[in-house]
């Protein structure tokens, strides 16, 4: 099946499926569940039809077929009345919710790995309903080939987060960010930890950037998760397994647990974590290694995630997350925090996106790369800021996203300042010879700035790129309303931070006079 064919099969499958939960009683975050199950079962029963023959003829009375030969191949062993063949076929009669519930627990009887992870909620289902999706899906192991079912999987996660809004971004992160932040940091082989892997999302594009530079996934790279929503697991722990990945995901708080032993411990760290969010434990962190510069005073984990982060790495270790824009400029303890970060030499690039990327936010966040490996080069000194508001191709009104050429022009602005080769496979060619005509670094206004460690120290250890890259008039003029407003709100929250501090020392100065 050539490209062109796959995307009209993909776009008719969710329209088809979606329609079907239109006209049923649930709600997407119910929905989902099922859905996904339905197609990787419909995935493992296109492995297993693809090396059934051939272990079949190798076969003999003495010696018959067994599930351990099936995983010798690294394919899951489905029973008869598990395939959805099957159940599609069955009599009118029969309790088909039933009967796709008992085809899922013995899936995962024959599979161990599996256990508890494939959903089991099909008699909530009308049987309409349930009867349409097993037609919609049942002929997909003959007529799709086994890299098509990752994509469908990731379209329908996709396609759900948008349903869902703000809980749909809980476990996926859109595929340009995740593309952006795996072009960054290069994960071409090692140990691969999120602490915050929501659906896996970050790992599956670990393994197609292995496979873009004709490497193997599977042999180059070992992956580590900890996630703490338990309905988020089964979502990663399938989609691992319709991209052939094999990894450790734990369900855990990755605030309080370390299940993965993480100091030190990786290669690369991904993630997209929660903002902002409140009460948490400070006190059972007391002493915990991973947070090396110390415990931030306000109520938020911002400085807890990245910290965390940054331990996890080990010599020569890079990392990509997300982050509130608000962190690049935080006050009092969290500035103190930064500080010790920046002048450790691990902040490599800072990236700020524009706003309505997320499902969960509207407003702009920023992308930050930390890089252990930096240090004792020509670039331990400095941090490179990236201005990428202005570069997004507009979905609908709510959504954007970045086109493959402003991802690759993004990387390759990277690269130029690690002195990297670039690439233009993508089609941002022209994009870089405009702003870097002669194929070398240079400093752009209002796109990139290479900034020393003593500008960002004048500047308050900020970490905010549109301090250092500036904007040009002609980049104002078209600017977004509500990102002038959220980028007005940040500028705000520093100031009320700064403001905050020095009333406290004024009052300590004035307490000090007229307790004399």
């Amino acid at each position: 099946m050539d490209s062109t064919d796959l995307a009209e099969v993909r776009r008719t499958l969710w329209a088809a499926a979606d329609q079907l939960r239109a006209n049923s009683t649930l709600a997407p975050n119910e929905y989902r569940g099922p859905v996904l199950g339905l197609i990787f079962l419909a995935y493992a029963e296109h492995r297993f039809e693809q090396v059934r023959p051939e272990l079949e003829a190798k076969a003999s009375a003495r010696r018959p077929v067994t599930p351990d030969d099936y995983r010798a191949r690294s394919v899951l062993f489905i029973p008869q009345e598990a395939r959805l063949s099957h159940l599609v076929n069955l009599p009118e009669r029969e309790n088909l919710g039933s009967a796709v519930d008992a085809a899922m627990r013995l899936v995962e009887t024959h599979n161990t790995e599996l256990k508890d992870v494939l959903p089991k909620a099909y008699q909530r289902l009308e049987k309409s309903t349930l009867i349409e999706l097993l037609r919609l899906f049942a002929p997909l192991p003959r007529n799709l080939s086994g890299d098509a079912f990752g994509l469908i999987y990731e379209d329908f996660l996709s396609n759900f987060a948008k349903a869902e809004g703000r809980l749909g971004g809980e476990f996926f992160t859109p595929h340009s960010i995740v593309r952006l932040i795996v072009e960054i940091i290069e994960p071409f082989h090692g140990r691969v930890f999120d602490p915050a892997c929501g659906s896996g999302g970050m790992f599956v594009q670990c393994a197609k950037f292995v496979e873009r530079h004709a490497g193997s996934a599977t042999k180059e790279l070992s992956v580590y998760g900890q996630e703490q929503k338990e309905v988020t697991v089964p979502l990663a722990k399938m989609n691992l397994a319709l991209h052939g990945l094999s990894g450790d995901i734990r369900l855990g708080n990755s605030y309080y647990d370390d299940l993965h032993n993480s100091v030190g411990a990786f290669d690369f760290v991904m993630a997209n974590p929660p903002f902002n969010v409140n009460g948490v434990d400070k006190d059972k962190l007391t002493g915990d290694p991973r947070f090396l510069f110390g415990l931030p005073k306000p109520d938020t984990a911002n400085y807890l995630w990245i910290q965390l982060f940054h331990a996890a790495l080990g010599d020569g270790g890079r990392a990509g997350f997300v982050m509130a824009n608000s962190a690049g400029d935080a006050g009092h303890s969290e500035r103190e925090i930064r500080r010790q970060l920046i002048e450790s030499k691990t902040v490599d690039v800072m990236v700020a996106i524009g706003t309505n990327f997320f499902y969960t936010v509207t407003l702009p966040v920023t992308l930050w790369f930390l890089d252990k490996g930096k240090r004792s080069t020509e670039r331990e000194d400095t941090v490179l800021f990236i201005d990428a508001r202005h570069l997004y191709r507009q979905i609908d009104r709510a959504h954007r996203d970045f086109l493959p050429e402003h991802i690759e022009l993004l990387a390759n602005i990277v690269r130029l300042y690690r002195d990297e080769d670039v690439e233009t496979v993508a089609g941002s060619g022209t994009l870089l010879k405009e702003r870097f005509p002669d194929g070398t670094y240079l400093d752009v206004p209002g796109l990139c700035k290479v900034a020393a460690l003593a500008e960002i120290k004048a500047q308050g250890w900020s970490l905010n790129p549109g301090r250092y890259t500036g904007t040009t008039a002609a980049e104002d003029d078209g600017e977004d309303f509500t990102e002038k407003l959220a980028v007005i709100h940040d500028e705000f929250t520093r100031l009320s931070a700064e403001a905050e501090d020095l009333r406290t020392k004024v009052d300590a100065a004035v307490q000090a006079i007229l307790d004399v």
